[in-house]
């Protein structure tokens, strides 16, 4: 029987996962990875045309070239979000083939993706690991999943490649834009989708790589975000990925009057206590509220007559604008939640895209996100520990992925706004149903009926003490939605481990168990 130990932030964890030895969390900043970088096979130019064409008639002859096989590591990429048209067609023709167990390594699935169900039931995949959004998560939640699914960080994923801890066997890139020898980016095409810096570590460590286009280009596809000297191979296809469908959910600021007031008092906080200044640097999201939260930004902005530095992308047309505006120096973009995002990326030398090494990795020596003065995330649940959780909800459910939501913890400061309770579930509960990311780097929780800043934060606290905020404490904002709602029932769940929580070092901070069937 797979052994349970305790990791620094009292979670049980499993020894073991899907055969290899985990190792439990240690607590922020306390995991210091010993070993060297992983390092692919030496390739050597004798096995690759001098003309310099790797082109292949199609998908299925590239992965048999690429030696695909029972048991390997396919990953694929999601800068074509619920638009991708790629990884589906990569495990029908592994089907085809007959081949078994395979291990999806995506840097996040979509409900696009739900149709590699029949894939995981008929075992052709035999788990997923990478963010699991919708049907995906259901799935694994519900115990189906034959082995143990493993979530991580946008950064966790480039961490987890470049140390080895996943070998990547065939990496197969779906690009907008191509050359004959592998050249590649997102920007140009019909299929445009921003940039592929989701892919970079998969070209430069995967054993194989195969580049799908829609648009093969003759030589050279100028600029390259891909490396053609990485690739084995191209492919050239009628349809790589769906451009509408690359929208994030919503990429409209919200309606709700409740979402527009912590929308408002967010900003509101960041302006008392100085966090918006001339040359400060924030990152939001693309949903509703965030979205609200950056045009707020912006009318401080103004009023104050200061510009920001740099913003840090998901870039959307409401930070396009602020750039195009003179209120934001720098778009350092991760991925692009529209099409507004994508035509800025692709005509303004201002808009830059990054890649989770740059921005992201734990594990290299330094990078972006300590650098941004405020984060603005969401979450699922907090806790009285101001501990959140992004990947269930109140009822035990996988539904949603990490993204780049731990590694940004490392910001200057972090603020969650949040709504006090949804669908009538307090959202502040006294333990989170999965622990994401530790309180002690989660400084403000906003929402609709009071703002509480982390006691860890004095210099926060010093700063609005004579304010007209409406401060209180976790303790009393719990109270005051339970005593609207009621308090919510712990989540039925077994003792079955169904997925495992990676920390931006590779250690195991959570596990996800199985929702109890009802019936």
């Amino acid at each position: 029987m797979n052994k349970l130990v305790k990791n620094a932030a009292g979670r049980m964890i499993p020894e073991i996962i899907n055969g290899d030895k985990a190792i439990p969390f240690k607590g922020v900043g306390k995991h210091i990875p010993e070993r060297k970088k992983f390092a692919p096979k030496i390739p050597s130019n004798i096995f690759y045309p001098a003309d310099g064409n790797k082109q292949i008639n199609n998908i299925k002859e590239a992965l048999i070239k690429s030696g695909i096989r029972d048991g390997m590591t396919i990953s694929t990429h999601h800068h074509f979000r619920n638009g991708d048209l790629i990884a589906n067609l990569v495990f029908d023709i592994a089907h085809e083939l007959g081949i078994k167990d395979l291990r999806w390594f995506p840097s996040a699935s979509f409900p696009c993706h739900e149709h590699l169900i029949r894939h995981l039931e008929n075992g052709t995949i035999s788990h997923i690991e990478g963010s699991m959004n919708g049907p995906l998560g259901r799935f694994c939640s519900e115990g189906k999943m034959k082995k143990t699914a493993v979530l991580r960080s946008h950064g966790g994923r480039y961490q987890a490649i470049q140390d080895g801890e996943v070998q990547i066997d065939i990496a197969v890139i779906g690009a907008a834009c191509a050359d004959p020898f592998g050249n590649a980016n997102g920007l140009n095409g019909s299929s445009a989708s921003g940039l592929l810096g989701f892919a970079l570590a998969d070209s430069q460590y995967a054993d194989k790589v195969i580049v799908v286009t829609d648009n093969l280009v003759q030589f050279p596809c100028v600029p390259w975000q891909i490396q053609g000297n990485y690739v084995d191979f191209v492919v050239e296809v009628e349809k790589v990925g769906i451009p509408e469908k690359i929208v994030s959910g919503t990429t409209e600021i919200t309606k709700s009057p409740d979402r527009l007031l912590i929308a408002e008092m967010t900003a509101k906080f960041c302006e008392i206590t100085d966090i918006i200044h001339d040359g400060f640097s924030f990152q939001a999201g693309a949903g509703g509220t965030a979205l609200s939260i950056s045009i707020f930004f912006a009318e401080i902005m103004r009023k104050k007559g200061i510009k920001a530095r740099f913003a840090r992308g998901g870039s959307n047309k409401y930070l396009v604008q602020m750039l195009e505006e003179g209120l934001i120096e720098y778009i350092l973009d991760g991925q692009t939640f529209d099409l507004a995002g994508v035509e800025s990326m692709k005509n303004n030398p201002n808009h830059v895209w990054t890649s989770p090494f740059t921005s992201y990795n734990y594990h290299s020596k330094g990078n972006f996100a300590g650098m941004v003065d405020v984060v603005i995330l969401g979450a699922t649940e907090v806790d009285l520990n101001f501990n959140a959780n992004v990947v269930t909800h109140s009822d035990g459910y996988l539904l949603h992925g990490l993204g780049g939501w731990q590694n940004c913890l490392f910001s200057k400061t972090v603020i969650l706004p949040i709504p006090l309770f949804r669908d009538r579930i307090p959202v502040i509960v006294d333990d989170v149903t999965t622990l994401c990311g530790p309180g002690e780097l989660i400084d403000v929780i906003v929402t609709e009926r009071g703002i509480a800043i982390n006691p860890l934060r004095k210099d926060l606290i010093e700063k609005t003490k004579n304010s007209t905020l409406p401060l209180k404490t976790l303790k009393e904002l719990k109270a005051e939605a339970e005593r609207i709602c009621g308090k919510p029932e712990n989540p039925k769940l077994s003792e079955n481990i169904v997925a495992a929580i990676k920390w931006v070092d590779g250690t195991v901070i959570d596990i996800v168990k199985q929702v109890k069937n009802e019936d």
